[in-house]
């Protein structure tokens, strides 16, 4: 059977995915999923109902996106996102787990705006979050290329990449005035075919 990936174009989950696949050239079918009325064959397959959800070629099911990289990661090494040795992947793990913290909150601002809820108190600790992280991640790479140094790019960085394009896809871009180190970084990963073929586009 063919591999086969349920995404949603403009969720930052399934665009780690989409760089990783094709960073690692692997021929994958892509399956569009509505959120809104998910078809009931994406429902039996992950039984937490969010994308994206992969299915390998011997039909091996798996939700969410870190399980699904570090998965393709160990079946598909030659090209490593995770770093072997265990005190830098544990590194590599807590700053993706970090830019996955930062895009969800950064769903969550947005689906208030969506639906205008009034609520001021979350909304203040759901910007004071985001800003909080922007700054850790701009102090790293004042300091280094890349999340984890500067031999090459991880995880973290294809997690921070997605999660700040949603950042830009739904909220604005005024981040890349304030974190000049974030935004150097930003631009130049979108060189990357893996990168620029992936951007979301708004509905």
């Amino acid at each position: 059977m063919n591999r086969i990936l349920y995404y949603h174009q403009q969720s930052n989950f399934s665009r780690k995915i989409r760089i990783l696949l094709a960073e690692k050239n692997l021929e994958c079918e892509l399956r569009e999923i509505n959120l809104v009325n998910k078809p009931p064959e994406f429902i039996q397959l992950s039984p937490i109902g969010k994308v994206p959800v992969f299915v390998d070629e011997d039909g091996t099911v798996i939700w969410d996106s870190t399980l699904i990289a570090e998965y393709l990661d160990e079946t598909y090494p030659q090209m490593r996102f995770y770093p072997c040795e265990p005190r830098r992947r544990l590194e590599c793990r807590k700053w993706e787990e970090l830019a996955d913290h930062l895009g969800d909150n950064i769903i969550n601002l947005w689906i208030l705006n969506l639906k205008k809820i009034e609520d001021s108190r979350y909304r203040q600790r759901l910007e004071t979050s985001i800003n909080r992280l922007l700054e850790i991640f701009e102090q790293q790479l004042a300091k280094s290329k890349y999340l984890l140094g500067d031999e090459t790019w991880t995880a973290a960085d294809v997690a921070a990449l997605c999660s700040l394009g949603y950042y830009s896809l739904r909220l604005d871009e005024d981040w890349l005035l304030k974190y000049i180190h974030l935004r150097d970084w930003f631009n130049k990963l979108h060189e990357r075919s893996s990168v620029k073929s992936t951007v979301p586009e708004k509905a």
